[in-house]
């Protein structure tokens, strides 16, 4: 179950769209996170998106650490923490989760933060 299969990453355009046209979102410092339940047929209960700005952060070195640390953190944590909470749900859960940070931080810090945000998550997707 801590696995990061290709069918759990948002690739398709039109999910990614609809994700940030009619999702809502929240910030919990360093990442900002858009959610959404879609009506799509899926093995897994979300797909995720994990985006850290060029902008920011300019060597792609930084860019590719920070994006490995959220994966890590995020494939850790999810079969305790946000799958459970989605089994009873029918619809899919689409997930963008940014990077603002304006810090590297170690990986403890990303994995803290990461149960954070499945637990705000569980709290508004419950509403």
């Amino acid at each position: 179950m801590n696995t990061f299969r290709k069918e759990e990453r948002l690739c398709s355009k039109k999910l990614i769209d609809l994700l940030f046209k009619s999702g809502s979102s929240f910030l919990l410092y360093p990442f900002r996170v858009s959610y959404l339940l879609a009506d799509q047929e899926s093995k897994y209960p979300c797909q995720v998106l994990i985006n850290v700005s060029k902008k920011r952060y300019k060597r792609a070195v930084d860019r590719n650490l920070i994006k490995r640390r959220s994966r890590e953190a995020y494939r850790l944590n999810k079969a305790e923490l946000l799958y459970p909470q989605l089994q009873d749900q029918p619809k899919l859960l689409l997930l963008s989760v940014q990077y603002i940070g304006k810090a590297i931080y170690d990986f403890e810090m990303f994995e803290k933060k990461m149960i954070g945000v499945f637990k705000r998550l569980h709290d508004k997707v419950d509403q």
